[in-house]
């Protein structure tokens, strides 16, 4: 029992010396845009040392809130600062699914808004809402950044990508989306780009309507 007592007096000891000896001067937060700067801090504990925090539990409490996609903490040693990077999900898809409005990221995720962002409400049941995003993911592997989903109809999806009207059906290869950018980059005049038809892009001419 004595040893015991003394045990934890020298672990508390121990640990009231490392936060006068190092302790953490303030906390920098960069990369929050919707999510707040002060919660990201808050996972920092109050009165902390550098040489006792444990920087992984802080970037799992930051990246339990549905707007971060991922959050990484650094310290220096110098100043005494906590840095904590956050990269935010991106809302893509505001959709009415079986009489439920739901704000979705592209990995998926609910989100509890739009962020400040303008997106059209579409109706869609469960496995469109999983065919949008699967096609979404595969635009973004080829390189192209997926902004909205602005329309959905029979005939398939339009959206908008890298800021250029795309209309895509239930599949979109990785060969499509990588010539996609290819071939915006070739045609900065076209209205649309279509890319229902399997392994193909068709650029839409001046003037054409497409109907989804």
């Amino acid at each position: 029992m004595i040893s015991a007592t003394a045990a934890l007096l020298t672990f508390l000891l121990l640990h009231l010396i490392t936060r006068f000896v190092v302790p953490v001067s303030g906390v920098e937060v960069s990369g929050a845009r919707v999510y707040p700067e002060n919660i990201a801090k808050e996972a920092v504990p109050e009165g902390e040392s550098l040489l006792t925090l444990n920087t992984r539990a802080v970037e799992r409490r930051v990246e339990s809130n549905p707007w971060v996609k991922s959050a990484r903490v650094r310290k220096d040693w110098r100043s005494g600062i906590v840095a904590i990077e956050v990269e935010e999900r991106r809302p893509v898809l505001k959709a009415e699914v079986e009489g439920r409005r739901v704000v979705l990221a592209l990995d998926g995720t609910e989100l509890p808004g739009t962020g400040g962002r303008s997106l059209r409400l579409v109706e869609l049941d469960k496995d469109r809402v999983r065919d949008v995003l699967e096609a979404a993911r595969t635009l973004e592997d080829g390189g192209l950044r997926f902004e909205s989903v602005r329309e959905a109809g029979p005939g398939g999806f339009a959206a908008e990508v890298e800021g250029r009207p795309v209309v895509f059906g239930e599949r979109v290869s990785l060969e499509q989306a990588r010539a996609l950018g290819e071939i915006m980059r070739r045609h900065p005049e076209a209205p649309y780009f279509d890319l229902r038809s399997p392994g193909r892009v068709v650029v839409g001419a001046p003037g054409a309507d497409v109907g989804v």
